[in-house]
């Protein structure tokens, strides 16, 4: 019987030796993952299924991870199909570089109709105080009227080129003037007749 217990070890050393001589190596795995415009795809995670661990990529797509030959990788991100990445068994050593693309994940979604209405009761509301005779062509000649139009653009900042113009004109009229006294349209006939005209017309009247 004692002689057994020595046996017993001697077995178990053997195992022990067979089983660190005959595990994988392990590979230093690094590469960047990018999109299918070669975009970097930061913060994408790489996860081992064969270790059970996994990694997270930086903000500029690149990502370092452990792992042995035959090992599969799965790349995943929101917005982008998951991709699996088997680890070759015949590499020889112990670093690999990769760049690995994903591509963008179709989702089909039903038709969504977006109401200016919070609820029922406010549509209920505005449909009760709503002018039949209001449509969208009416609205559209109010707001394109000349006196919309001049409301807004008085209220607008003259670009460049506006700018521009006026300064010119303004010089211009400077030249022809240059020695004469300001035009006044006070004394200007035309001035006149076309304020008797618009005031005949009622383009005066208030709004």
């Amino acid at each position: 019987m004692k002689r057994i217990y020595p046996l017993l070890f001697a077995l178990f050393c053997l195992f022990q030796l067979y089983a660190q001589t005959g595990q994988l190596p392990l590979i230093q795995l690094s590469g960047v993952v990018v999109t299918e415009e070669a975009f970097e795809l930061p913060y994408t995670t790489v996860y081992n299924k064969t270790l059970n661990k996994g990694v997270i990529s930086d903000g500029y797509g690149f990502f370092s991870i452990v792992c042995q030959p035959g090992d599969t990788l799965v790349f995943s991100r929101k917005g982008y199909q998951s991709s699996p990445f088997w680890v070759p068994d015949t590499l020889n050593e112990n670093r690999y570089s990769i760049i690995h693309m994903l591509t963008h994940d179709t989702l089909t979604m039903p038709d969504i109709r977006v109401y200016p209405w919070p609820n029922k009761e406010a549509f209920a509301q505005h449909f009760i105080n709503m002018s039949p005779y209001e449509d969208d062509i009416r609205r559209a000649q109010r707001e394109l009227s000349g006196e919309s139009l001049a409301f807004v653009a008085a209220r607008l900042d003259a670009d460049a080129s506006l700018a521009y113009g006026a300064l010119t004109k303004q010089q211009n009229t400077k030249i022809y003037t240059n020695g004469q006294l300001p035009q006044n349209n006070l004394l200007n006939p035309y001035a006149w007749s076309k304020l008797v005209q618009e005031w005949k017309a009622g383009n005066l009247k208030r709004q």
